[in-house]
């Protein structure tokens, strides 16, 4: 059975720039495989190299070093108009004068596609964008939600092999912006091709991507499916930038079967499988939904913490407790408000805090 060529494949990419007499790396030797059809996330903060190495797959900037190919062929020196695939920035750089019709035919026209097709497939893609009924509005008179479908059925209407996505849903209001994500995965499935799609958001990658990369200062710090990336996150950066999570630090005191036992004060312990002797100093991280918070000293083969409750939250869906331990540190507590009398502890209590062994991950 032949191995299926990868929709985009970067091998080595390296982007180099000159700041003020000196080079500065930008992307530091990106490897990445995204497959046909994938709905593929490049998630991380600002200055990371994300949108650089976008633009590198566009075309629109040059490797200094490394190879960009598209569906096997090394596209590398190949300019952004001969690649065949499609960018949605987040400016939606519609055209003002013309109605969502004229926009999304746009392209067509340039190309001389007959008349008679031209109608067909913006027929097509405007149903599938949930615009079948406003194709003689102006871009004016459309919602930023509206304006972004426009967008995107002007880059689909072209069939690229690959749609490119630089942060376009950033103009949009949070409501909006969580529907537009849902909206966006559909279409994605429904047109099949494969999704590019850079953003700083995680919730936005987790949602949407079928694998996500997470890049940091020019590098991906790990490759690997929403699920896996948030529930076992490979580096501390990883673990501090998906989602809100707790670091801590401790020295392993015994092995207890296949989990260490971690000390971080006289009544603390934490279970976690990962470091194998005795005297290790081990970083490690749980997640605040993980925790349960009680009043009293819980039994069992669990992770058990004690601390002081500084500060209570209440938000909606669930409570956040920020509670201080002996050394110093602050772990973070989610509690679902399944009740209206869900709240567990006030400011100032002393609680414990305890968790499953698996849900303590060493990184």
């Amino acid at each position: 059975m032949t191995e299926a060529i990868p929709a985009i494949e970067l091998d080595g990419v390296v982007k180099e720039y000159l700041s003020h007499g000196e080079t500065v790396q930008a992307v530091k030797g990106v490897s990445l495989a995204i497959g046909e059809g994938e709905f593929f996330s490049l998630l991380g903060p600002s200055g990371c190299g994300k949108t650089t190495t976008m633009r590198m797959i566009a075309g629109f900037e040059e490797p200094t070093k490394g190879v960009v190919k598209l569906h096997g062929q090394d596209v590398t020196d190949v300019p952004p108009n001969k690649r065949d695939i499609n960018m949605v920035f987040q400016s939606y750089a519609l055209f003002p004068h013309m109605n969502v019709w004229e926009n999304v035919a746009f392209g067509l026209r340039r190309r001389k596609i007959a008349e008679t097709e031209i109608k067909q497939r913006v027929g097509e893609i405007l149903e599938i964008v949930d615009l079948t009924g406003r194709e003689k509005r102006r871009p004016r008179e459309m919602s930023g939600g509206q304006q972004q479908r426009v967008a995107l059925a002007r880059a689909l209407v072209n069939r690229p092999r690959a749609l490119l996505l630089d942060e376009p849903l950033g103009a949009l209001d949070l409501k909006l912006r969580q529907l537009m994500q849902i909206e966006l995965k559909r279409i994605q499935r429904e047109v099949g091709i494969t999704f590019v799609y850079v953003t700083h958001d995680q919730n936005e990658a987790l949602t949407m991507s079928d694998r996500i990369a997470v890049m940091n200062d020019g590098l991906v710090e790990q490759l690997a499916g929403p699920r896996e990336i948030y529930e076992r996150p490979a580096t501390k950066f990883v673990a501090g930038f998906i989602g809100t999570s707790n670091l801590l630090s401790g020295t392993v005191d015994s092995i207890n079967g296949s989990a260490a036992v971690v000390r971080l004060g006289a009544e603390d312990r934490i279970l976690v499988a990962g470091p194998s002797a005795a005297g290790e100093t081990v970083d490690l991280t749980v997640r605040p939904e993980k925790i349960t918070i009680s009043t009293e000293q819980p039994e069992g083969e669990l992770s058990v913490v004690r601390g002081t409750v500084n500060e209570v939250v209440y938000l909606g869906t669930y409570n956040s407790y920020a509670v201080g331990l002996a050394d110093g540190a602050e772990i973070m507590v989610f509690q679902q408000n399944a009740n209206d009398s869900s709240v567990t502890a006030e400011r100032g209590d002393t609680v414990w805090l305890s968790w499953q062994p698996q849900h303590s991950y060493a990184l």
